[in-house]
């Protein structure tokens, strides 16, 4: 066989390099056939053999160990085919080569942790029998000393990991050992850090001190990475010393662990020694004593810490001191699921299994991520603390026996427990090799070839000759992050499911109090409710109840993302009970997930959606195709409309089909909003087009009821003012009109101003008056005529001729700036266009005086003043306050008034269109205008999104931390942000109202 071939065989990626190495002087005289079957058993062959030349050239005598028998040396191959980084700390101290003078075991034993911290405080100088270890050794030398041992002991770990025979099941061990030689390294640095104190304080003052090193995260867990941060709590005791003094000197002691661990250094630093899980993080002392932790703990601390604490573990420095820490926060650990704000924590936990996660590295994560190491841990963790409070055997610090001991508890299944530990190991097993090759803290998939054909060789046994190719890796690797996703929501609630269901199974059940439990910890506000809501949909033997009970693992944890997963859990399951065994529903639930989950997070997010959809159950099936979500025209409803009216003569049976149709399209629009289908100007248009064909509609029969006992002797014009004339409503908005008629041929003006009003009534009560059966959850169209001529002391109708004699005598200025916003909504085609026609002229005049400029802002100013309601936050309230809707219309409008006339294209009935068009004129910059349209967007959405969230119209930005946190939601922030959109609403709005000051008032 060809070199080359032979090459190729071993697993070599860079055959060129790989023959230069082997025809190194170094290895003259060494048997190939033995080389080779050395490389062979290296993950990467072509590591492994520059690292064995370069150093047999620092150490010749390795070439005895290179040229041995497979079994004499697996250790040497393995390690350096299996980390470039130790073979670059071999090369720097060849005299720690006899690590690999061992007999490699199929099932090594783990260091004894005393060993570990004997040798480390040896490498100082320290004495490991004396309480308080004092090194003999400071500076440069004490560093280099204390990280060289180190290395040396992931050496000896190193070898033990690579050739057990069952890498998954030594896996933590491995995890174990490395805490172990985390802890005997900064017991070390303590001992060096004492000694370097002493140049500072007395001798005697630096032995008073305990400080006792807290273990947190992986560290406490004894689970840690082959490279990671350290993650500790410095609780210290000053013996006779003041708590002053002793936390100075504590202070240097902490500080001193960190310089000998991580310094610049001749030997590079180990890892960090992050400390900022204490109390008060960054911001808070780095040494507490014991008691002022425990008046923290029982004072200021947030829910998160103590979930935290469940890793605790003293690794070094003041066993005693330790103990006592431990002993004084477990009882906090454990009763943390029943404290104020445990939900909120517990989500954003959920949060953080996602978050921050660069797109670029996305597809690349297995820590962070749907499937990744976090997602276990999280769910391993809550399960811990929502049931450990009332069972002790949960209340285990690291995740494989903390999965066991929940499935000897009965609180996770057999098999499922089995899947998810396994799972884990293989991911912490990835993350492991990873890490190893060159000790950096990553926790990405490597992208190279050569890289993952590495890789794929690493995670198999010393006994496996294969070599996969990097797909199969990823393969597996894939398919073990689906099995997560799936094994999380399993885990979750198929216990409940079990236990709701009362089904006679093998798997794990709950007890009523543990399932409760579980539920409030997802959210659930009221877990007897919840729980009654599942036993309703899983009970019995019906293809439903089969078919829920294998749903409703994930559609339960798809509800708990919500707001309010109580209110969805009722709704789904009202909706469900609606569709019965409608086999598309069942379907849709089971074939599309994106349908159900965007089913779950409608009934959780919005009361107003989960309300329409019990009463329009088959509404549910447009989730399926987004096609059928896209707002029908005016032209398609009104069409519709036509139809049924045609088929319908009683004007109540039109009416209901006019509102129903109503009612079933602004559910449309909502629930394209709601999956990001729409944006704001298609919401307020396609709303606007439906209040449209409704009064369209409601003025058909009117005229057709009017009319019945003899002819129409009018032609009527409803014209959409305010908002509802812009096509910028929102949810639940009121429709602003004006009535306008003229006169049929034939008639008097005294009989068609009779009829007309006649007319306007009806259609007024037609859209809003009950009906029998009442039409479920219809937000009814209110019609307010209260910007007609002289107000609400004028006449409901008038005829154009009258309007026209009005607007020629006695308009002000305020009608005229009403106008500005008048759309014909319904009616006679010809009367709309006479009636644009005469406002034209006055809505845009050729110029406005000084006199009714002031007018307007003595107005503006009497609205602020007046209407405000009472007690309101002027920097909170949506409509009239600072910076809010109404600063941004009014200013609008005022341009227009002064500027239409003779700029055409400042002539539209809406907001942004207009303030794009005063900043082509130069009447507003582009800055202005971009931030004032900011501010009235924002607005308008928040406004929606209270009508969305709770049904109900409110003109106030939320001050309740769920109504803020279901706003900002429906506004696109992500979870967790509520406090992000109340500060960007008062600071746009803030800047608006600084820009509406300047420019309306001419500041």
């Amino acid at each position: 066989m060809s070199l080359a071939r032979r090459l190729i065989a071993a697993g070599f990626s860079d055959l060129e390099k790989g023959e230069r190495f082997l025809a190194a002087r170094e290895l003259e005289g060494l048997d190939q056939d033995t080389l080779f079957t050395g490389l062979q058993m290296a993950a990467s062959p072509d590591t492994a053999l520059q690292s064995l030349v370069r150093l047999i050239e620092k150490h010749p005598d390795l070439r005895t160990l290179a040229a041995a028998d497979p079994e004499t040396s697996e250790p040497l191959y393995r390690v350096l085919g299996a980390s470039e980084a130790l073979g670059e700390f071999l090369i720097r101290h060849p005299e720690h080569l006899d690590a690999f003078k061992v007999r490699a075991s199929p099932e090594p034993l783990p260091a004894d942790p005393a060993a570990l911290r004997a040798t480390l405080l040896q490498a100082v100088g320290a004495d490991p029998r004396a309480a308080r270890p004092v090194a003999a050794a400071t500076g440069a030398e004490a560093y280099a000393a204390l990280r060289t041992a180190y290395r040396r002991g992931v050496v000896d770990l190193a070898v033990k990991d690579l050739c057990a025979a069952d890498p998954l099941d030594f896996l933590p061990a491995v995890g174990g050992e490395l805490a172990d030689l985390a802890g005997a390294a900064i017991e070390a640095a303590l001992a060096v850090s004492r000694a370097e104190a002493a140049d500072q304080y007395s001798v005697a003052e630096v032995a008073d001190v305990g400080l006792a090193v807290i273990g947190m995260g992986k560290c406490g867990a004894r689970e840690l990475n082959y490279i990671s941060d350290v993650d500790v709590i410095y609780v210290v005791d000053g013996g006779s010393l003041d708590d002053a003094q002793a936390n100075t000197i504590g202070t240097a002691l902490a500080s001193g662990i960190s310089r000998a661990i991580s310094s610049v250094a001749r030997e590079p630093g180990l890892w960090e020694v992050d400390a900022n899980l204490r109390p008060e993080g960054k911001s808070g002392p780095l040494v507490r004593t014991l008691a002022s932790h425990e008046t923290y703990y029982a004072r200021w601390a947030e829910s998160w810490e103590f979930q935290a604490l469940l890793k605790a573990r003293t690794i070094a420095g003041d066993a005693d001191l330790g103990r006592r820490y431990e002993d004084a926060v477990a009882p906090l650990i454990w009763s943390s699921a029943s404290r104020d704000g445990f939900v909120e924590s517990v989500q954003a936990m959920r949060r953080r299994v996602t978050e921050h996660i660069p797109p670029a590295e996305e597809q690349r994560q297995i820590k962070l991520g749907r499937g990744g190491l976090r997602d276990v841990e999280f769910t391993v963790q809550l399960l811990q603390l929502v049931h450990g409070r009332a069972d002790e055997t949960l209340r285990r610090r690291d995740t494989t026996s903390a999965i066991a001991a929940l499935s000897a508890g009965g609180y996770i299944g057999r098999s499922d427990a089995a899947a998810f530990d396994n799972a884990y190991r293989y991911l912490r097993l990835l993350e492991h090799r990873i890490q190893l090759f060159q000790l950096r803290r990553t926790h990405l998939m490597p992208v190279a070839e050569p890289a993952l054909r590495s890789l794929a060789k690493a995670v198999l046994g010393p006994f496996s000759n294969e070599r996969p190719h990097p797909d199969a890796l990823m393969a597996a690797w894939q398919k073990t992050k689906r099995s997560v996703r799936e094994l999380h929501e399993r885990i979750f609630y198929r216990p409940l499911l079990n236990t709701a269901a009362k089904l006679s199974s093998e798997d794990a059940r709950l007890s009523p109090e543990a399932a409760q439990g579980r539920l409030a910890a997802l959210g659930y506000r009221d877990p007897q409710g919840a729980m009654r809501h599942i036993e309703a949909l899983t009970a019995g033997v019906s293809r439903r109840a089969a078919l829920q009970r294998q749903l409703l693992p994930i559609l339960l944890d798809w509800l708990a993302e919500g707001v309010d997963p109580d209110a969805g859990l009722l709704a789904f399951r009202r909706v469900s009970e609606a569709l019965g065994t409608t086999h598309w529903y069942l379907g849709m639930l089971r074939d599309s997930n994106a349908a159900a989950e965007r089913l779950c997070h409608m009934l959780s997010n919005s009361r107003l959606i989960a309300d329409l959809l019990e009463v329009s159950p088959e509404s549910v099936a447009w989730l399926g195709q987004d096609k059928d979500l896209v707002p029908v025209s005016f032209e398609a409803q009104w069409q519709e409309i036509t139809s049924k009216m045609s088929r319908h003569a009683d004007p109540e049976s039109a009416m209901r089909l006019i509102r129903l149709i109503r009612r079933r399209e602004t559910l449309r629009i909502a629930v394209a909003d709601s999956a990001g289908l729409l944006d704001q100007d298609q919401v307020g248009a396609a709303l606007a087009d439906t209040d449209r064909a409704a009064v369209l509609g409601a003025l058909r029969v009117a005229e057709g009821i009017v009319s019945a006992n003899g002819p129409l002797k009018t032609a009527v014009l409803v014209v959409a003012m305010g908002r509802q004339g812009g096509r910028e409503i929102g949810y639940g908005s009121d429709a602003d009109v004006m009535y306008v008629h003229r006169a049929l041929p034939g008639y008097s003006e005294e009989e068609a101003q009779e009829q007309a009003s006649r007319i306007v009534a009806k259609i007024s009560s037609l859209l809003t008056q009950p009906l029998k059966p009442a039409i479920m959850a219809e937000r009814v169209l209110q019609m307010d005529a209260d910007l007609r001529p002289e107000g609400k002391s004028g006449a409901m109708v008038r005829s154009l001729d009258s309007f026209a004699e009005y607007y020629r005598r006695w308009s002000l200025i305020w009608e005229a700036q009403a106008l500005l916003r008048a759309r014909p909504m319904a009616g006679d085609d010809g009367l709309a266009r006479d009636f644009l026609q005469l406002i034209d002229p006055i809505r845009y005049p050729e110029s406005v005086s000084e006199q009714d400029v002031r007018e307007i802002r003595r107005i503006k100013a009497r609205v602020e003043s007046e209407r405000l309601p009472r007690g309101a936050d002027p920097a909170r309230h949506l409509k009239l306050g600072r910076g809010g809707l109404s600063d941004v219309e009014w200013l609008v409008q005022l341009l227009q008034l002064q500027h239409a006339g003779k700029q055409p294209e400042l002539r539209t009935t809406s907001t942004v269109p207009a303030l794009e068009a005063a900043a082509r004129a130069g009447l507003l910059t582009q800055d202005d205008a971009d931030l004032l349209a900011q501010a009235w967007r924002l607005a308008s959405r928040i406004r929606s999104a209270n009508v969305i969230w709770n049904g109900k119209a409110s003109d106030l930005l939320p001050s309740s931390r769920r109504d803020l946190e279901a706003v900002a939601r429906w506004c696109g922030y992500e979870p967790g942000n509520a406090a992000a959109l109340e500060e960007d609403y008062l600071r746009v709005s803030r800047r608006a109202r600084a820009v509406f000051e300047r420019v309306f008032y001419g500041q």
